[in-house]
């Protein structure tokens, strides 16, 4: 126990240097990582508080709840994630190249912001029917009719198969997508952009060798 004693008193300094924004950004940031790491249900307020070196009774000036501080967390997560999809599919560049930086766009994310990530897939399921967390569902909504209109949009063009269900493309590819943030190491051996490399190499062409692969 001796061991771990340096490092809540080396955050207790940190946090108190910051004010306003950037001390809820830095609560927030370690109310993700316990959240994604323990799970919402285990973790406590006080949990919180002592990875930040504050009494957990401070954390009331900021945030009226943990419910608060996890609705905090995904809101800002999602309209991110919402912003930057549409910067994509809102190119003038044909339906492959939005989809692929659709894509690219969610490893970047994965490796970014891996405690979101894993929160969102563990808890987004749970909140869909809290009132306070209806937005997780619409902008899960608004998210999952960008990709299908790209899809839409290279099926008609000749880009991808007319026999494919365009949601249930997405679907396909969310799940294959966004479940890597259980394995995803952000510094690991390969980086984001090389995984999003090998997924593109397997979601065009297929698992079977056509011939033009060195053995």
């Amino acid at each position: 126990m001796s061991a771990t004693r340096p490092e809540p008193r080396t955050r207790r300094r940190t946090a108190s240097e910051g004010t306003g924004t950037a001390r809820r950004a830095e609560i927030l940031a370690i109310a993700a990582q316990l959240f994604a790491t323990r799970g919402f249900p285990q973790t406590t307020v006080r949990d919180i508080g002592d990875e930040a070196g504050i009494l957990s009774g401070s954390l009331y000036h900021h945030f009226d709840s943990k419910e608060a501080m996890l609705a905090e967390i995904l809101r800002d997560f999602m309209e991110s994630l919402r912003t930057r999809f549409a910067e994509v599919v809102t190119q003038d560049r044909p339906p492959r190249a939005r989809l692929d930086e659709l894509v690219r766009g969610s490893f970047a994310t994965i490796h970014q912001q891996p405690h979101a990530v894993a929160l969102y897939q563990k808890e987004s399921g749970a909140l869909a029917g809290v009132p306070e967390f209806r937005f997780v569902s619409q902008i899960s909504l608004e998210i999952e009719k960008m990709w299908v209109d790209v899809i839409v949009a290279g099926q008609q063009v000749g880009d991808f198969r007319t026999g494919l269900d365009p949601q249930l493309t997405y679907r396909f590819i969310r799940d294959a997508v966004w479940t890597s943030v259980q394995w995803y190491r952000p510094r690991g051996r390969l980086r984001h952009d090389v995984v999003a490399d090998q997924y593109l190499l397997l979601l065009h062409g297929g698992l079977l060798a056509d011939g033009t692969d060195s053995a």
